[in-house]
């Protein structure tokens, strides 16, 4: 296992994502926007040379269905002062970074206590809404090692979460592992170490319960207020309900999404909604696994001439294609190598792509994802906030069209 390296690549500071930001569209009324108009159904049959996909076999009868969700109540017209403090349609750097994530996202009081209840899947079953494809796995997991955790209180209504950094036998950059809750620990944190101290144990966050100044052992002391908190999930008492499995978002570096406010897609959306749906009450936490394979696997760079090429005319497939990159060069074996480190046998996926439903269970079905929780944009329920782009219709127009995303594009 590779020990900590100084030249290993760092992880970039990601400021909050602005996808909760309500930019001034300028509307005539104070009524949610349509939808862009185009409504694919089904996907658009596109050639394998083009593609790379097996199109012909995609299914989308378990599609997301919006309708679903609760509509949005209609607001108040916002005042002159409200009016001239709105930003402009297009974000610019040079204005002030927005809240945290998903601070804004709820539309109403109620529905920030809205625990979305999942689509059952069943990978092991045609018909179990995980599309139709099945998609390469690696032979063996690799070796994962968390070397650090650290607590970080944040600012989505007081939550606190655990930051995990992994190392791994695959490759040398530093994947991560956000933890809501108490009950979720690494086992490769926690395994004593040759010659370290109690105090090495304290700083490198493998200790039960809480610090505290003064603090001088890794385990909780028997006198400690916070005896017992944070060393596992609690056991269920006779005749309660079991707990549901723990929500998941395995989730994909994007530096232009989530850091430079790009309208080309909804990375940063995505990355904010999954964080404050794991910090509602009732949810039971979760885990968001950070992977870091930057535009599906080809990296900044190329990423960067993806776009250009988009400017040009291409989708997000065909500029990967035309740069010689598969449509999706990612790789999810480290995923569930990091879930299983983390205790985590049965899952919930936040997902609209089928693929990932299969390809993070792991060669032997070593996590079993049990329901899916659609990612419907909160553009298309009506919700404050979201982002409204023709790049990003466009971005998610070709995901369901030509990658098989189960999520419906409405009028």
């Amino acid at each position: 296992m590779p020990d900590l390296d100084s030249s290993a690549p760092t992880h970039p500071t990601h400021p909050a994502h602005p996808s909760s930001w309500n930019p001034h569209h300028n509307f005539e009324s104070d009524e949610v926007p349509e939808l862009p108009p185009f409504y694919s159904p089904r996907p658009i049959p596109v050639s394998r040379a083009i593609s790379e996909l097996d199109l012909t076999s995609m299914n989308t009868s378990h599609s997301a269905n919006p309708s679903n969700d609760t509509p949005a109540t209609p607001t108040e017209s916002p005042s002159d002062s409200e009016q001239e403090s709105l930003l402009p349609g297009l974000v610019s750097p040079a204005f002030t970074p927005p809240s945290t994530p998903g601070i804004q996202t709820p539309s109403h009081p109620s529905a920030a206590q809205h625990v979305p209840k999942p689509i059952p899947v069943d990978s092991s079953v045609p018909s179990g809404g995980c599309g139709q494809k099945k998609p390469k796995l690696l032979k063996k997991l690799p070796e994962v090692n968390c070397v650090v955790r650290a607590r970080i209180p944040t600012t989505i209504g007081g939550t606190e979460m655990f930051l995990h950094l992994y190392q791994n036998n695959e490759d040398n950059k530093e994947h991560l592992a956000i933890v809501f809750g108490n009950g979720i620990r690494s086992q490769s944190l926690n395994r004593p170490r040759d010659g370290e101290t109690e105090m090495d144990r304290l700083i490198r966050g493998a200790y039960t319960g809480r610090l505290f100044p003064g603090r001088t052992t890794s385990r909780m002391p028997e006198n400690s207020n916070e005896k017992g908190k944070g060393v596992a999930a609690p056991t269920v008492p006779q005749g309660e309900q079991i707990p549901e499995p723990a929500m998941v978002r395995i989730h994909s570096e994007c530096y232009t999404g989530e850091t430079v406010w790009s309208a080309r897609c909804d990375c940063g959306e995505q990355l904010d909604e999954a964080a404050r749906l794991m910090s509602l009450p009732g949810s039971g936490g979760g885990i968001i696994i950070y992977l870091r394979q930057e535009g599906r696997g080809i990296g900044l760079g190329e990423k960067l001439k993806a776009y250009n090429l988009q400017d040009l005319g291409s989708d997000t497939v065909e500029a990967n294609l035309l740069l010689r990159h598969p449509a999706d060069a990612r790789s999810y074996g480290l995923a569930t190598a990091m879930l299983e480190d983390l205790g985590q046998k049965e899952i919930r996926l936040l997902t609209n792509n089928p693929d990932k439903v299969r390809a993070v269970e792991g060669p032997n079905r070593e996590i079993v994802v049990k329901g899916r929780v659609p990612m419907i944009p909160l553009a298309w329920r009506g919700k404050t906030g979201g982002i409204r782009s023709d790049e990003v219709g466009g971005y998610l127009k070709t995901k369901i069209e030509k990658m098989g995303h189960m999520l419906e594009m409405g009028s």
